[in-house]
């Protein structure tokens, strides 16, 4: 397995596992249940009604019901590292991760059905959101893009082959590749998806590539972007308000859909992670090295505070009255949203 920096990075693929004697990769075994689940690598955070659901590494896959204060680990069909899940409602939700695995519920998280493996291409999917209760994006490496129309049951590999930046043209293939029927999409990783108001889903990929769909995920245009370095997260706020971070502490604001940029002040050189609205004017952003970034001005200024274990952060949601639920190296845990009052 890799280190958890790197799993947390989700930059990646991961090898092949050694397959057994009988022929069946490893991660294709049911997740096995840990007494310790809670405190270990998860990558990712989601809200299923009155739930909320985390993934991890090994496949793990547990649920609170008490706002974080305790946890669940439920069995799945599968063992492969769990990058990211996201729910369409309170009952229906997909996890994706390494191996191409695909995790869906109908229940809420208690029950998973493993809709799609494939391990034999070594590449992992980081990212997915539902749109509904028929359609769903999911993303990975070298350029992989999945779509969903029927609730996750099934999923269609499309080529990712966005729409360039006007004056833009991508480079012509060689004539060896059209000989050799190459897949022309664009292979870097497409690490990251948020989805803003009024049907609009963002992309943060490698080499500071930012991308936009307004029809779930089919088609994709280019924007502009601020900086050469990956993205890891984006975060819309209200109407055309964007953050965009990533790489070195590089955290970047649009305020016209993503059109132009303004820089920030993030007050550290950390990787950036995650992000959360907590209300009209709180912003929480999380990475490397425990870091937490709060904006009380609608994510105009950033105050930087950071951890005593300094371990990563992966993801962050808001647990209500002044407090933070955080998934990471260190597991699952409540902590209070700093500068809160007591």
């Amino acid at each position: 397995m890799r280190a958890a920096v790197a799993a947390l990075a989700l930059v990646a693929a991961a090898p092949a596992l050694p397959q057994d004697d009988a022929g069946t990769d490893p991660a294709a075994r049911p997740a096995v249940i840990a007494p310790l689940a809670s405190r270990s690598l998860l990558l990712d955070l989601a809200r299923a009604g009155d739930r909320i659901v985390a993934v991890g590494e090994r496949g793990h896959v547990l649920f609170s019901a008490d706002a974080g204060a305790s946890w669940t680990q439920v069995q799945v069909p599968g063992s492969a590292n769990l990058t990211a899940v996201s729910f369409a409602s309170a009952e229906h939700g997909c996890a994706v991760g390494h191996a191409g695995l695909i995790l869906c519920t109908w229940d809420g998280g208690a029950q998973w059905t493993r809709v799609r493996f494939t391990p034999e291409d070594g590449q992992p999917l980081l990212d997915a959101w539902l749109a509904d209760a028929e359609r769903g994006v999911a993303v990975g490496a070298y350029g992989r893009l999945l779509v969903t129309a029927d609730g996750g049951r099934s999923w269609e590999e499309v080529p990712f082959e966005p729409a360039p930046l006007p004056g833009a043209e991508l480079p012509a293939p060689a004539a060896d590749e059209l000989d050799a029927g190459v897949d022309l999409g664009l292979e870097f990783h497409l690490n990251t998806l948020a989805a803003g108001p009024g049907g609009a889903l963002y992309l943060g990929a490698e080499a500071g590539r930012l991308f936009r769909s307004d029809d779930v995920g089919r088609t994709w245009r280019e924007l502009p972007s601020p900086y050469e370095g990956s993205f890891y997260g984006l975060l819309p706020l209200d109407g055309a308000t964007l953050l965009a971070f990533g790489l070195r502490g590089h955290l970047f604001r649009s305020e016209d859909g993503g059109t132009s940029w303004q820089p920030l002040e993030a007050g550290t050189v950390a990787m950036l992670t995650a992000g959360a609205r907590l209300d009209d004017t709180t912003v929480v952003l999380a990475g490397m090295t425990g870091v937490l970034l709060v904006s009380r001005d609608g994510g105009r200024s950033f105050t930087m505070t950071q951890q005593d274990d300094r371990k990563a952060i992966a993801a962050v949601l808001a647990a209500g009255a002044g407090a933070l639920i955080v998934a990471g190296e260190n597991g699952v845990r409540r902590l209070p949203l700093p500068g809160a009052a007591p």
